[in-house]
């Protein structure tokens, strides 16, 4: 079964173009190490929660978007094995792709798919 890496980011709703720029060069170095999909996906309809929410967990001001991507990969070998390039290669850097929000507050974990509904 598939391997999951998750990302949850607050981004400056007027960086949104730059964010777009931003993933349109990192996000095909995923796909050359390994990953078989990549999604990022701007924040549409993210309710406040009364306990907790996305805008919280990555302390979203009031003019950021909550961006929810992940990256899905063939199995934990492969992406461990494709993340070690990704984080290594030099177009990746903050000099050559810098990010256009705050990576402090981004949110990140690998995750084991355990059930999974297809149409």
């Amino acid at each position: 079964m598939s391997y999951i890496d998750g990302f949850v980011i607050a981004v400056p709703t007027a960086n949104k173009d730059k964010f777009l720029e931003h993933v349109r060069k990192g996000d095909p170095i995923f796909i050359e190490y390994g990953a078989t999909r990549v999604f990022e996906c701007w924040g549409d309809d993210v309710p406040v929660g009364k306990i907790t929410d996305f805008r919280r967990a990555v302390q979203a001001k009031d003019d950021e978007t909550v961006v929810f991507s992940w990256v899905e990969w063939p199995d934990k070998a492969a992406r461990d094995a494709g993340m070690a390039k990704v984080l290594q290669d030099p177009r990746m850097t903050s000099e050559s792709n810098p990010m256009p929000y705050d990576g402090k507050r981004l949110i990140y974990g690998g995750f084991a798919p355990i059930f999974e509904l297809k149409a």
